[in-house]
This record gives C-alpha cells, sequence and structure tokens, in this order.
C-alpha cells in the first residue's frame, strides 16, 4: 500500500448492501431501457431530479424507500419486481 493510503475494510454484509444499489440501479436501467425511456422522462414521470435517477441507475446513490417506489411507479412496475431483478442481476440469471 502506498504511504498516506488508507485501507478500508468492510463487512461482507456491508458488500451485499453496496451490491444491492448498484444492482437496484441496473434493474431500474434495464426497465427504463425496456420501456424505450430516457432518464429525463422518468425522472419527470417519478418526480425527481434526473441527475439523481442517473445516480441511482450507477449505483452512487442509494434510493429511499420512497424515491424507489416513485421510480418503480412511474416504470409500471412493483417494486418487489425491481427488487427480483436486481437479485436475478447480482446471480447472473437471465430469465
Amino acid at each position: 500500500m502506498a504511504p498516506g493510503t488508507a485501507c478500508v475494510f468492510i463487512s461482507p454484509l456491508e458488500a451485499r448492501i453496496v451490491d444491492l444499489a448498484r444492482h437496484f440501479g441496473s434493474a431500474v436501467r434495464r426497465q427504463r431501457n425496456l420501456l424505450r425511456l430516457s432518464q429525463e422522462e422518468l425522472a419527470d414521470r417519478a418526480q425527481l431530479d434526473r441527475s439523481y435517477v442517473g445516480r441511482i441507475e450507477r449505483g452512487e446513490q442509494n434510493a429511499t424507500l420512497e424515491s424507489a417506489q416513485k421510480v418503480s411507479d412511474a416504470l409500471g412496475v412493483g417494486l418487489d419486481v425491481l427488487f427480483a431483478v436486481a437479485r436475478d442481476i447480482a446471480t447472473g440469471r437471465k430469465d
């Protein structure tokens, strides 16, 4: 390790939480693309900022439950569906 750098250790649970955010974002992007919506159109439908939606899709931002529900409603799917798609992405399933 280079001098002046810090090593950060995270637990397996913390790693799964980080992955869930990234995979949830991927699930949102996948559903948005299936509907042929732009991020801006999705953001407008969900009454969220476009940059916020982009950060969620890239896994850079954890969506609040309220925001996640707005996104799922705007996509016309249940929140449980988005989580199921996120799980499938995480496990590499292609169903």
